[in-house]
């Protein structure tokens, strides 16, 4: 399951899954159109590779409770059992405004689709999970099967870079990387491991506002790769935790930025 996955990072996460064989619920809160679309790029994606999965949407908004619950329903329904959670769905404050003139309907949007919905989201699926570690009879179906389920926020180099013109974003990506090591301590007994991803500067719709100004920045070497990140370079580090490549590892936070945060002198 990847919530906000019609584009960006979570369509990038979403293909890279596809190429592997995994069947995906794919998330969308408004662009049924996009949903669709990346829903067919998976199947092709995955053809590529020589699989063939089921690439399912669900129109849900994750700040709401019912739709919440409408997203893990429909996933126990086409599915019966879920081996990976990505919460990837956030927003970006609509306008940038300094700290000092930042609104508070600004911030409550963002700490309640960044914050609140992944958070309660991992609650309802956390005990999904333990459900399925305490009863492993499982229904066959097409693809890999994960060896223990897992779960996942993409977070933010914003979780630790203040940036005084979006600071309710900053806020909401902060409390967020909790997330993961709350959840990590808490399943760890169940054998569910939890992983934050941070990415750095990626390429996506989000970021194209301010292309201009990064592409200086990073020539100038803000980052010690020199380039733009890509949604495909997260879908990799997505893709290595689901191939059970960090078997001994949980609460760890994967830096997927270039080396941006690095302290450099």
């Amino acid at each position: 399951m990847i919530t906000g996955a019609s584009r960006g990072i979570g369509r990038g996460i979403a293909l890279e899954l596809a190429k592997l064989g995994h069947d995906l619920v794919v998330n969308f809160a408004s662009n049924k159109i996009a949903a669709k679309q990346i829903a067919a790029d998976c199947s092709a994606a995955a053809q590529s590779e020589g699989h063939t999965v089921r690439a399912e949407i669900c129109q849900a908004d994750i700040s709401s409770s019912r739709d919440r619950k409408k997203l893990v329903d429909f996933t126990r329904r086409k599915f019966g059992r879920l081996d990976l959670l990505v919460n990837n769905a956030g927003v970006a404050p609509n306008v940038r405004a300094d700290l000092l003139e930042a609104s508070e309907a600004s911030f409550d949007r963002l700490i309640a689709i960044n914050v609140k919905g992944p958070y309660f989201l991992t609650q309802l699926v956390a005990k999904w999970m333990i459900e399925q570690t305490s009863n492993p009879q499982r229904p066959v179906r097409l693809g890999p099967a994960i060896r223990n389920p897992k779960i996942i926020a993409i977070s933010s180099i914003s979780a630790y870079t203040a940036s005084t013109n979006r600071g309710d974003y900053c806020v909401s990506k902060a409390a967020l990387s909790m997330l993961t090591p709350l959840f990590a301590a808490r399943l760890a007994r169940h054998g569910i491991n939890v992983y934050e991803i941070r990415p750095g500067i990626i390429a996506t719709d989000m970021t194209r506002p301010v292309k201009d100004s990064y592409d200086k920045l990073i020539a100038h070497g803000l980052t010690p790769i020199q380039r733009w990140g890509t949604p495909a370079d997260v879908g990799r580090a997505v893709a290595a935790i689901a191939q059970d490549a960090l078997p001994f590892s949980t609460g760890e936070v994967i830096n997927v930025d270039g080396g941006l945060h690095l302290r450099r002198l």
